[in-house]
């Protein structure tokens, strides 16, 4: 079964520099730890949520640690901050 992860974040600006570092470097960041999808949502004017999906749990599980470091390198290096998370296995999609 497909798991997913769900990042909630807040950053103090948004620019389209901002945007073109999440593409180019985050993305892919997060899709060499095994991720198979990665989605970037604008929720708001400063607000976004990252939808991250694996293969299975187990896929997800392994790729944690280096995902914690992912997340706090964007929080140190960029004006935002994450404000929670939540994860579970994926029932149905289209």
């Amino acid at each position: 079964m497909a798991y997913a992860t769900i990042s909630y974040w807040t950053a103090t600006e948004w620019n389209e520099g901002l945007e073109a570092i999440a593409r180019d470097m985050f993305v892919p960041l997060i899709m060499s730890v095994g991720a198979s999808r990665v989605q970037m949502i604008r929720t708001g004017d400063l607000t976004f949520t990252v939808v991250t999906e694996y293969s299975d749990e187990a896929a997800a599980t392994s790729a944690q640690e280096r995902i914690a470091e992912i997340r706090a390198k964007a929080a140190s290096e960029l004006p935002m901050s994450m404000d929670s998370t939540a994860a579970g296995g994926v029932f149905a999609s289209g």
